[in-house]
């Protein structure tokens, strides 16, 4: 799998188990509306699934976005 991901924290992690809480921290994801472009690797399409319903994940194809 080549290329990024952009991911995008959209709901907030406030009363969210702390599995989530820590996914969301392990990816760069601090803050409301923060994104992080991130490598598409096997690893971080599991953390993306285990917070799809906080997050917004779109593929981007520059890695300079």
């Amino acid at each position: 799998m080549a290329g990024a991901l952009k991911i995008t924290l959209v709901r907030s992690m406030i009363g969210r188990p702390e599995k989530h809480r820590k996914v969301l921290r392990g990816m760069g994801l601090t803050r409301l509306n923060k994104t992080v472009i991130l490598e598409d690797t096997p690893s971080i399409r599991g953390m993306i699934h285990k917070v799809t319903h906080l997050v917004k994940a779109e593929e981007c194809t520059n890695e300079a976005e």
